[in-house]
């Protein structure tokens, strides 16, 4: 099987509750025409929805079933990530995203950039309703620091930094949703968890899933997404830090595919705690997917 089977299997065990999350993002849009057709295909077009089939697994692994807060939660978490999405494309000039047309494309900047503050709005209302005031705290915090991640990177361009500041700036750019994803499930369950082991497997897995996608727009091309448009736009990401020069990274293409792994080798000995079922091993093929390039 190639990636893209072996995800949709592993996504197959989280399929009602994704079923679910796809049906309330966009059960709110009240928008005129032609744009809510845009939106409510764009927000429903074929997705890997990672963040929430994480905590999904995650949640499951531990015997527990989901509340409605916790799919609200994760509905929220799909539509800030959308949001990021219309927004990345006008930044990027992108014209295709999942291989359709993007709002962007569609209409113009001026209509995209509106449409993504208000998918951003319409989360916020969703996550209003339910009531925890630690996880709009947590949401707020972690919407700010995607807000920095993109600032520095603007002011960064062209720039080899250092791989603590790359890291740093996928932490806040990325990990940080998929951590929020993760430690909003365990604030809103009835069981108790362990938040700061909870954390550090959402950062280290969102570490890693942009650390692979640095690593594919270097060596790779995938029609479905905007690619290899980083290094053209003074985007230098770790193959080119780790290459330790701008005009010829190949060199740090392998010291890369390290980095990565050392972030899923973190990620699994997190992963092995959890009870044996077949949850846990849907992380465990996640996890290995990841380190395949």
């Amino acid at each position: 099987m190639n990636f893209n089977e072996k995800y949709n299997k592993i996504k197959s065990l989280a399929k009602d509750e994704i079923k679910t999350i796809e049906e309330n993002m966009v059960q709110q849009i009240q928008t005129r025409e032609p744009l809510k057709s845009s939106l409510v295909k764009f927000l429903t077009s074929p997705a890997k929805r990672i963040r929430p089939l994480l905590a999904i697994l995650y949640t499951k692994a531990l015997g527990e079933e989901l509340n409605n807060n916790q799919i609200e939660h994760l509905t929220v978490i799909e539509m800030v990530h959308n949001a990021s999405l219309i927004h990345d494309d006008i930044i990027d000039e992108s014209k295709v995203r999942r291989g359709q047309d993007t709002i962007n494309a569609n209409f113009d900047n001026k209509l995209a950039v509106i449409s993504g503050d208000y998918i951003l709005s319409l989360s916020m209302e969703k996550l209003a309703t339910i009531g925890n005031s630690e996880i709009i705290k947590d949401f707020s915090q972690t919407i700010r620091k995607m807000c920095i991640g993109e600032i520095n990177q603007n002011f960064d361009r062209f720039k080899i930094g250092t791989i603590e500041d790359y890291i740093e700036k996928n932490k806040n750019k990325t990990a940080h949703l998929f951590e929020i994803a993760l430690t909003g499930c365990a604030k809103l369950s009835n069981q108790q968890h362990n938040l700061k082991e909870v954390s550090e497997l959402g950062l280290n897995i969102g570490i890693a899933f942009q650390i692979r996608d640095d690593l594919i727009n270097m060596i790779s091309s995938d029609t479905s997404k905007p690619t290899n448009n980083d290094y053209q736009d003074g985007i230098y990401t770790a193959p080119v830090i780790l290459g330790n020069k701008s005009d010829n990274y190949t060199s740090g293409i392998e010291k890369t595919k390290i980095l990565l792994n050392n972030y899923l080798q973190s990620a699994k000995e997190q992963v092995t705690k959890l009870p044996d079922n077949e949850y846990k091993e849907a992380l465990e093929e996640f996890l290995e997917l990841l380190n395949n390039v």
